[in-house]
């Protein structure tokens, strides 16, 4: 099982922090958790095509959580040329209905998808990409999800947890994915919650939302809805996850000598590994260690 950080980043423009994407892949299949503005790139630059992915999950539709998933459907769909399946999608209400219209025919890519099934020029290259007429557009395959649900693939398992963000105009979930190589936890936005704590009991790697400095909430809805630093460090304690990874990460403490105090004031609470999280970040299963000195 391997674990990569494409998007650590927030709305705010960065040009260092993609906005939020996950990326696992284990045995034949590979799996993104979220894929918002500028996930694509960083799964492009780890050199993970888009027709290697085998299934998304997103935890919310916020637009920093989402606003690539055209671009993943699209590119799988145009460069498999019909010889990869449908994707297959996961999240919640209302997932379908993002998705038709964004790829039904009379969706917003739909003058785009008439087009290339349709016009010569695009039914040639079409076939030069080893694709054989006729040419159909893409149709992914997307479950809405509901608190509790599990969703099984070839050697692993996902288990679905309702969080707490943005309510009661989202609905919004945390992810856990357990494999015999070991155990993946994704929070997607929220602030401390019960189906977190349920969801990170135990992992190997926890990858939370850690929004801001904690004290210095805006308001009680903004302490309710996003995760400060100690907060995580409390909850991945209590928890006994063998691995944090802050992400989400606001320039508020994304600064050299602060992000050093963040983990050092965490560390007073949580005693496993912490990962500052960044674009591209690879994260082991086990411990880290460190490199012979040469």
């Amino acid at each position: 099982m391997r674990i990569r950080l494409l998007g650590t980043g927030t709305p705010t423009p960065s040009l260092r922090r993609a906005c939020s994407g996950y990326i696992v892949e284990i045995g034949a299949d590979v799996i993104v958790f979220d894929h918002g503005f500028g996930a694509h790139q960083r799964m492009m630059e780890l050199g993970v095509p888009a027709t290697r992915v085998t299934h998304a999950f997103f935890s919310h539709v916020h637009y920093d959580h989402c606003g690539d998933y055209p671009r993943l459907v699209l590119t799988r769909w145009d460069q498999g040329a019909g010889k990869v399946p449908e994707l297959k999608v996961f999240g919640p209400p209302p997932l379908k209905r993002m998705s038709a219209q964004l790829f039904e025919r009379d969706g917003v890519f739909g003058p785009d998808l008439i087009s290339r099934t349709e016009h010569d020029c695009s039914l040639g290259i079409y076939q030069a990409r080893g694709g054989i007429l006729p040419r159909r557009p893409p149709v992914p395959d997307v479950t809405e999800l509901r608190s509790g649900d599990e969703v099984k693939g070839d050697g692993w398992t996902v288990t679905t947890a309702s969080v707490v963000h943005f309510q009661p105009f989202l609905t919004c979930y945390g992810f856990r994915l357990d494999s015999p190589a070991g155990s993946f936890v994704y929070s997607g936005d929220t602030g401390v919650s019960g189906g977190m704590r349920k969801l990170a009991r135990d992992c190997d790697v926890l990858v939370h939302m850690c929004h801001y400095l904690s004290g210095t909430e805006l308001n009680e809805a903004f302490k309710e809805s996003c995760t400060g630093h100690m907060e995580l460090a409390a909850l991945a304690q209590e928890t006994q996850a063998k691995s944090v990874v802050i992400t989400h990460v606001t320039e508020q403490f994304d600064k050299p000598g602060v992000r050093e105090r963040a983990i050092a004031e965490m560390s007073t609470v949580y005693k496993g590994s912490i990962y500052f999280g960044e674009d591209k970040m690879e994260i082991p299963l086990g411990a880290p260690a460190p490199a012979k000195l040469m």
